[in-house]
């Protein structure tokens, strides 16, 4: 068993909690897990990532509402939702295998680990 970091969580539960419930558990495990920066890794990855995706999606939502293009806006926010899906099961499960190992996000990690690098130093 893993143990607990100083904020009373231990790594392995920290990051999986940093992704469970998208940017809303991230943004929570960002200050309880502030003593691991590991978690802190997980949990800016998290917020960047799936926050990230929320906006696009109101964005997306809002220009559907302008006519002949509503469909088409449709189809990319559904491919965009299922993505976001097998993205966050993906990240779920290597969170859970990790032990709290930093890993970064398939394909987009070039662009968020360096943001998600940040946000986790910038918490204390």
């Amino acid at each position: 068993m893993q143990p607990a970091s100083q904020g009373g969580i231990d790594k392995k539960t920290g990051s999986w909690l940093s992704y469970l419930l998208w940017w809303v558990t991230g943004l929570i495990m960002l200050f309880v897990g502030k003593n691991d920066p590991d978690v802190k890794y997980h949990a800016a990855q998290s917020i960047i990532l799936f926050g990230s995706y929320s906006v696009i999606q109101i964005i997306l939502s809002i220009l559907s509402n302008i006519g002949g293009i509503g469909f088409v806006l449709g189809i990319i926010s559904l491919l965009l939702w299922i993505a976001a899906v097998i993205l966050w099961i993906v990240l779920l499960v290597k969170a859970f295998q990790g032990n709290g190992q930093r890993f970064e996000v398939p394909i987009l990690g070039g662009v968020i680990t360096p943001y998600a690098e940040q946000l986790a130093n910038a918490v204390h």
